[in-house]
């Protein structure tokens, strides 16, 4: 594996989506096959052993971390939708944010019993929508053997509440 420095590939941009927020912009890891490539093969590295049998993310930029990983630990991919996304029955999982609340659903089948889950996101913050993955992984006998991320901000204490749930990620700030 070479050794790129990924956050070369993370762009800050001020003030967005609102004053006082630094904002970072994944689209140039994502446009470089090279840092996109090192950061699934660091993703990879770090699980290989864990035998993760399937991945489980929320949409949508969960989905580009979560998918070419599933594909390369051999695991199945199991995505997480907004309300109204899924056809199928569903388990549902309600949660506040900041300013409102969302929802987030499963369908009912997309996990067996005694399955190694492993929790993917593009970045963890105050960590709320892995937190509601997690809560919706409680429908099913599984076990969740970490909540991984490409990017940490760690200021933001998000970890904490993934507890007890084992935090890594590739880059943090």
């Amino acid at each position: 594996m070479t050794s790129l420095d990924l956050k070369k590939y993370v762009r800050d941009i001020p003030d967005f989506p609102k004053p006082g927020i630094l904002f970072r912009d994944i689209t140039p890891l994502l446009a470089s096959a090279a840092a996109f490539q090192e950061t699934i093969d660091r993703f990879a590295e770090h699980y290989r052993h864990e035998r993760v049998d399937s991945i489980v993310a929320a949409e949508s930029r969960g989905f580009i971390f979560a998918a070419p990983l599933a594909l390369a630990l051999q695991a199945s991919f199991v995505p997480v939708r907004k309300p109204g996304k899924l056809p199928f029955a569903k388990h549902s999982h309600s949660y506040d944010l900041e300013y409102g609340s969302d929802t987030l659903e499963m369908h009912v089948d997309a996990m067996q019993s005694g399955q190694r889950v492993l929790v993917v996101d593009d970045l963890l913050a105050t960590g709320g929508t892995v937190q509601a993955c997690c809560k919706l992984l409680e429908n099913f006998s599984v076990e969740i053997v970490g909540c991984a991320f490409c990017i940490h901000l760690t200021a933001l204490e998000g970890a904490a509440r993934l507890r007890p749930h084992r935090v890594f990620s590739i880059l943090e700030y």
